[in-house]
């Protein structure tokens, strides 16, 4: 379900957006259970045939084999690096300008493919769009928070897809007024996402950064609030990221490459003026390195954010100032990571500077540039990761995870320990909340768990008591006492013990090995995948599935050496991981093992890819979206988006050992003659993070190269991109079409 977070007054929407900088889709999974992110027919070269050890699907599927699959022509493409000499036939599927009529013929032939061999689960996907569509609380607002003279807040109303922001003064009988209405601003558009809302400090402008190709590129508009009227100038080629100065004229934003679409010039604006005059203030000339840009909490500094995976640097901007020279916090040096703000006379960071799951310091605002004046107020911990904070004028709130369980404490600014709040989920995920005001002295946090849907709580110091502001409502008959979650750890080849989440119906489920399961995981960036609720999942649990995320190593689930361990020369970890959690979870009973089914989205498909092509026989089916594939081809290639800045994670392929390591796992290259599982490969024509002729190649090699006669399709929106369908209810009918795929190979059609 879409959320919306506050920040300050930077409004950023989250959930079925997915706006991740990597080649994440998967926050993207996880938000909606994909989550947003997010959440094969046959080769035609012989009937399927039904195994008596397999589940029976439909019996419309004996028809299917009669359709004849998408043939891709075979055009030579040799790729030479390192003495090797790589044959890619399909190469011609890339076209960048995404008009090239022989591209998308091939591309509509797959769609009609996928459609004509889906036709009969059309039933059984409108049953599961309308089950998880009617969970939804038709009219739901999020929880006002109190802002400068206003409180703000958002709200769905019935049938709609976008969100309404809102605000009034804080004032008695005050009238609540628009400022945003995110379906009349998507009107006559297929596709429509809100990157980011910022309210001026003195309350009367709105700046938005919008997409509506889904590409994102985020084009930036500024309206008077008062007469609600926009001003002329149009900012486009934007990142989405935009800031305001203290002196409500002066708007800071990010462009993007034109070509590789990395984020790294900042730009700063006058108000009224043409955007062909703006400035240029920073431009990033290191290409492995992102570019962003905050404000600090005391709201005296623009910072501007330069980041890679392994390093980062943090230069300044007078917030009063704007056109004032820029400051540098402390210059990047290879191998240290770190992230900044600012309250009081202070400048507080977390650092991985000999500590991997890092440490706290804090330095006063006259002492930046050396480290010589740093003060450690959190010490490093080999068994707690520092993930976030927030500073408030009295004291600080900061998000750790004690051996991959989330806490949220509170320490006073020298990093004292003063409360802790308590969970008691085995499995969950808990962050900081919308706080707008450093003068409070209560603190929103946020809480959710496999079996609890999204709540809002308010922690209160003076007692230590916390209140549940807001939880959403599921409606539809949920009852969270029908079903249980647990936290297992499990054995890997190498003696590791990988956590893992997983939730089923109490009444539906028997340790006997006789459940359905469906796997998921993502295990790249150190992006951790918390046990959080989906609203589309129940309808899995409901029909008896178990389903089970698997914190494999290349997230953080276990702090930064559970990344390091699955990143670069050490990434098979992550495949192999997945592979020994599915057959534990069958050695166990908590699965059948001829219906496990697995599922990953954008690096999470690259680990599905890795997974067929290393244990087919596991997986009954499988469900590959927007999966990164081509490993090798795309990381050669500094023209493709994300390309450069990614060479921390996978590694550069101009190193051989890089190349050769990339090679042994990358899907596209290993697919070879063998029997795949059942598979569904998902795509998005404008998809900006996963080109789509990545998965395109990949299902066109699968097709040429399988023994089986088991389905193969590929599924690609032609108006969308990384993050699937926009809008609330629209993203469920793609949820609704993988689900069916999988329930269609349990033989479920209701």
């Amino acid at each position: 379900m879409e959320q919306s977070t506050h920040s300050g007054n930077s409004i950023k929407i989250s959930g079925n957006s997915k706006k991740i900088i990597t080649r994440h889709s998967f926050l993207a999974i996880v938000f909606i259970s994909f989550a947003s992110f997010f959440l094969t027919a046959c080769d035609d070269k012989t009937p399927q045939s039904t195994s008596k050890d397999q589940p029976s699907s439909s019996s419309n599927r004996t028809h299917m084999q009669q359709i004849k699959a998408p043939v891709a022509k075979k055009q030579d493409h040799w790729l030479e690096a390192h003495n090797d000499r790589r044959n890619d036939p399909y190469y011609w599927l890339r076209d960048d300008t995404r008009q090239d009529p022989q591209v998308l013929d091939y591309l509509k032939q797959e769609n009609n493919y996928t459609e004509r061999n889906m036709v009969h689960t059309k039933g059984l996907q409108k049953t599961l769009f309308e089950e998880m569509t009617e969970r939804l609380e038709p009219n739901e607002e999020t929880v006002p928070a109190l802002e400068k003279g206003y409180w703000y807040w958002s709200k769905f109303e019935a049938d709609k897809e976008y969100r309404i922001h809102l605000r009034k003064k804080d004032i008695p009988n005050a009238k609540q007024q628009v400022i945003l209405d995110q379906n009349q601003r998507a009107k006559n558009h297929d596709f429509y996402q809100l990157a980011s809302l910022e309210i001026s400090p003195n309350q009367q402008l709105m700046a938005i950064a919008e997409d509506n190709v889904s590409r994102r590129k985020y084009q930036v508009r500024i309206q008077d609030l008062s007469s609600g009227k926009f001003f002329d100038e149009v900012i486009k080629q934007t990142s989405g990221n935009i800031v305001w100065a203290n002196d409500n004229k002066t708007l800071f934003y990010v462009k993007k490459h034109k070509t590789t679409l990395l984020p790294y010039q900042v730009y700063r604006h006058k108000l009224g003026s043409d955007p062909a005059t703006d400035v240029l203030v920073y431009e990033e000339k290191d290409d492995t390195f992102y570019t962003a840009i905050f404000k600090t909490r005391s709201e005296k500094f623009i910072g501007i954010d330069i980041s890679s995976t392994m390093n980062s640097e943090v230069r300044l901007i007078d917030a009063d100032h704007p056109d004032s020279a820029i400051k540098i916090f402390l210059p990047r040096e290879k191998d240290h990571k770190y992230s900044v703000d600012h309250i009081g006379d202070y400048f507080y960071a977390t650092s991985d500077l000999n500590a991997p799951n890092e440490k706290m310091v804090k330095v006063a605002t006259d002492k930046i540039g050396d480290k010589q004046h740093w003060q450690q107020i959190i010490a490093h911990n080999t068994d707690n990761l520092l993930q976030d904070f927030l500073l408030f004028n009295d004291f600080l709130v900061v998000n750790e995870r004690t051996r991959g369980v989330e806490r949220i404490t509170i320490r006073d600014h020298s990093g004292k320990l003063l409360d802790e709040i308590q969970f008691k989920d085995a499995a969950y995920s808990a962050g900081i909340g919308n706080n707008p005001d450093p003068k409070a002295q209560k603190i929103r946090y946020s809480y959710t768990s496999m079996t609890t849907p999204y709540s809002q709580f308010e922690y209160n110091r003076e007692d230590k008591s916390s209140s549940l502001l807001k939880q959403d409502k599921i409606l539809g008959g949920f009852d969270s006492s029908n079903y249980h979650s647990e936290r297992l750890m499990i054995d890997a080849r190498d003696g590791s013990k990988v956590p893992v989440s997983l939730v089923y119906r109490k009444d539906k489920f028997t340790k006997n090995g006789n459940n359905p399961m469906l796997q998921y995981a993502y295990g790249s960036y150190g992006y951790t995948v918390d046990a959080g609720f989906s609203i589309s999942r129940i309808s899995l649990l409901d029909r008896g599935f178990v389903y089970a995320i698997a914190h494999i190593r290349g997230g953080q689930m276990l702090g930064r050496q559970w990344y390091e361990d699955g990143k670069k020369l050490h990434k098979m970890n992550t495949f192999t991981d997945f592979i020994d959690v599915t057959k534990s979870l069958v050695a166990q009973g908590y699965a059948d093992k001829n219906r496990v089914y697995a599922m990953g989205g954008s690096a999470g498909g690259l680990l599905m890819g890795a997974v067929i092509n290393m244990a087919p026989d596991l997986y009954h089916g499988v469900i590959a979206a927007v999966p990164f594939v081509d490993v090798v081809t795309t990381m050669q290639d500094e023209s493709i988006p994300l390309t450069t800045g990614e060479y921390d994670e996978w590694g550069n392929p101009a190193d051989e050992a890089y190349y050769r390591y990339m090679l042994s796992y990358s899907p596209y290259d290993q697919v070879t003659t063998q029997d795949y599982p059942n598979l569904l490969v998902t795509t998005g024509l404008h998809d900006s993070q996963v080109q789509y002729w990545e998965p395109a190649k990949w299902v066109a090699k699968l097709r040429a190269s399988k023994t089986d006669s088991n389905i193969l399709l590929l599924d690609i929106d032609m108006t969308a991109g990384h993050g699937g369908k926009s809008g609330r209810y629209k993203a469920y009918e793609d949820i609704a079409k993988e689900f069916a795929f999988i329930l269609d190979l349990n033989g479920i059609n209701q």
